[in-house]
């Protein structure tokens, strides 16, 4: 699906089709959450829990990089 970024006030956002936001169950105001993945970006629906197990892992893999580093070497 192509998007088109538009200007919104001083900044730029997306309009999602109404078909999006039925296949994603988002209404006006929900909010999402978009994660890097080794092809692009995945947008989903904000999960808070999810969120928080995110912020987890980012501290646990920025202090143990080395490790994670040697590990992927084997």
């Amino acid at each position: 699906m192509k998007l088109k970024i538009t200007t919104v006030g001083n900044s730029a956002g997306v309009v999602l089709p109404r078909e999006l936001l039925t296949r994603l169950r988002l209404k006006k105001g929900d909010e999402l959450y978009v994660t890097e993945t080794p092809d692009g970006f995945r947008i989903t629906a904000y999960d808070e829990n999810f969120a928080r197990q995110m912020e987890v892992a980012e501290r646990i893999m920025h202090k143990r990089r080395n490790l994670l580093h040697k590990l992927a070497d084997n």
